[in-house]
Parts: structure tokens; sequence; C-alpha cells
């Protein structure tokens, strides 16, 4: 184990080595507050042509593993986005 002379050296190593197990989710979330980054069809706020299709969009964490909604999610995003470009092109 490496001795170290001082508390930003520890701090330094802590970094170097550290890496998280949690899911990031709520970062980006959707809903219709004011708060909300993303509305239901995952188009950000403001921002014409931009979605967000990941589990940052989740309103609150699942007491699961993030995977199987984050595929759901981007499931119906593709949906969301074919109609789309089928009704812009008059399909």
């Amino acid at each position: 184990m490496p001795q170290y002379q001082a508390d930003h050296e520890l701090v330094k190593t802590a970094g170097d080595i550290a890496s998280t197990i949690f899911h990031p989710v709520v970062t980006a979330r959707m809903g219709a507050d004011p708060d909300a980054v993303v509305e239901g069809a995952l188009r950000v706020n403001g921002l014409a042509g931009i979605r967000v299709v990941d589990a940052s969009v989740m309103p609150r964490i699942t007491s699961g593993n993030t995977n199987s909604p984050t595929i759901i999610i981007a499931e119906k995003a593709a949906e969301m986005i074919n109609a789309a470009a089928k009704s812009h092109a008059g399909v």
C-alpha cells in the first residue's frame, strides 16, 4: 500500500481509481413542469431537432436495473422519429 505524505495525494489517487456503480438517471428529466428538460416526445425544450433518448429522461429512478427501461425508451423514440419522418415525407 502506498504511503501518502499529504491529504491531496490521497484525494488525487482516490480520484484516479474511483468509478461509479450507479446508474445515472433524471439528469434530463422528462415532464410538463418548468424544470423538465424534455417533453413527452423526448424533444429538448427550446431546441429544435434535438431529442434525448437514454435513462436521463426518466422522471425518477426505477427500483431495478435501468437497462430494460432504457431499451423501451429507445424503442419508443425510434417509433416517434420514424412517424415524424414519414409525416414530413408525405408517406
